[in-house]
């Protein structure tokens, strides 16, 4: 049986999860009805999702201890897969089908994904009356990053499935007896020590970077309630170009924009002052170059943005937001508070599994939400026949922060998840109409 050894930051995923604070990401995909002939049965969409999940090999495997490195654990494949265990049928009234959908998704996004088990769930969302479904897939931020999550969730749909390659062998663990020579030993400890001192300059760039007062925006700070709350909104992508089109800089840099005056906005509409400080925002960023072989971990660093939440101007908020982000690029993902997901691959397992209770509440010190563009496939997508309407991105919450928020561009839309503690945040519908009505500013809708 293949096995392979969870990199760095899997490890550290793995073990800053507990059950307050689930560290899944999640999806909400929207399918159109399947076209059918006379006669012809509605698709088997479950017995659909089953064979497609069980055909991708990353979905069997699941994590287990091993005893070198000490601390450290591997991915291997379940013997006992069973994927009726992960993949279930959730029938809606469907009076208002996509607002019962995202209460349903928010109630299984606080559920941690079973850890003895391959760490991954599907639902299908069903009982619309046109005949339309959604699927929920929640995997853990362990067996994937936002590219790989795509990458492995693209099995279940038509064209992806069709042309399916089978996976690379995985590389070996080795056996529990293995231990190294003198030799290995001496070149161990090297490897260490030079981790070690990659572990101190990285660690330094975050220290110097980091708000050392510790005091985050109080409205998007919160003690866990274990609760979460999900909307969504979507943005014609045209609208996004034509504005970047204007302003200059990218289209990311025209979101991180909406996101600082939707939360203006959202501010002003819970009747409470606007923040001293401008919240901080952390942008991941995928290490993973185009082309290059697919890494089975997470390979992630980060910037850190302030938001420009207490500018009024609009296009004054978008200038800042595009200065800020090219200084941010200048110096690189590994530079600054950001490159605390680089600090974790220069720690030894033992660190990971030991230091996972300290260092649980640092984000806070970091950061105050998580804003992250997760991108698709410009193809269009089908499950069973049946289009793909939109597809709603879900960021797990770090603890003591209350919002976050991702964002996935297809079919000419951003479609964009906002997932929230459920006490901190009980109007997270009025964040996610506050997107629309930012855009309308930087491009007014003709009349």
């Amino acid at each position: 049986m293949s096995s392979e050894l969870l990199a760095p930051l899997d490890l550290a995923f793995w073990h800053l999860e507990s059950t307050a604070h689930p560290l899944h990401l999640g999806a909400l995909a929207h399918f159109g009805p399947a076209p059918r002939g006379t006669g012809q049965e509605p698709p088997d969409v479950l017995g659909l999702l089953a064979r497609r999940a069980a055909a991708v090999p990353r979905l069997r495997m699941r994590v287990r201890d091993v005893l070198l490195p000490v601390g450290g654990a591997a991915w291997s494949v379940d013997p006992d897969f069973d994927v009726h265990r992960h993949v279930h049928e959730v029938s809606l009234p469907g009076v208002d089908f996509t607002a019962e959908a995202a209460h349903l998704a928010a109630e299984l996004m606080e559920r941690p994904v079973a850890r003895g088990l391959p760490p991954w769930e599907m639902y299908l969302l069903s009982g619309a009356p046109d005949g339309s479904f959604a699927v929920l897939v929640k995997l853990h931020h362990a067996l994937a990053d936002g590219m790989r999550a795509v990458a492995i969730g693209a099995g279940i749909f038509d064209e992806i499935a069709a042309g399916r390659r089978p996976a690379g062998r995985a590389r070996p663990v080795p056996p529990s007896s293995w231990l190294p020579g003198p030799g290995r030993l001496l070149g161990l400890a090297r490897d260490r020590l030079g981790d070690l001192g990659r572990a101190v300059e990285v660690g330094a760039s975050v220290v110097r970077a980091s708000r050392l007062d510790g005091r985050p925006t109080a409205a998007l700070a919160a003690e866990s309630s274990g609760t979460r709350r999900i909307a969504t909104a979507s943005l014609p992508l045209e609208r996004v170009h034509r504005i970047r089109r204007t302003t200059g800089g990218t289209a990311n840099d025209v979101l991180l924009a909406l996101v600082a005056g939707a939360l203006r906005r959202w501010f002003d509409g819970r009747g409470r002052p606007l923040p001293a400080a401008d919240p901080r925002a952390l942008v991941p960023v995928s290490r993973r170059r185009p082309g290059a072989p697919a890494r089975s971990g997470n390979s992630l660093s980060g910037y850190l943005l302030d938001l420009p939440v207490t500018e009024a101007d609009p296009a004054a908020r978008l200038t800042a937001v595009r200065g800020a982000m090219d200084r941010n690029k200048a110096a690189g993902p590994f530079r600054g508070a950001g490159a605390v997901a680089l600090l974790a691959d220069q720690l030894p397992p033992l660190a990971h599994r030991f230091g996972a209770p300290l260092a649980a509440g640092a984000a806070r010190l970091l950061f105050d939400l998580l804003v992250t563009q997760v991108p698709l496939p410009r193809s269009a997508l089908s499950l069973g026949g049946a289009p793909l309407r939109a597809l709603f991105p879900m960021a797990p919450l770090a603890r003591g922060q209350s919002l976050a928020v991702a964002m996935s561009p297809y079919g000419g839309q951003v479609h964009i998840g906002l997932v929230a503690d459920g006490e901190a945040v009980p109007d997270l519908d009025a964040l996610a109409r506050a997107l629309t009505a930012e855009l309308d500013l930087l491009d007014p809708p003709e009349a």
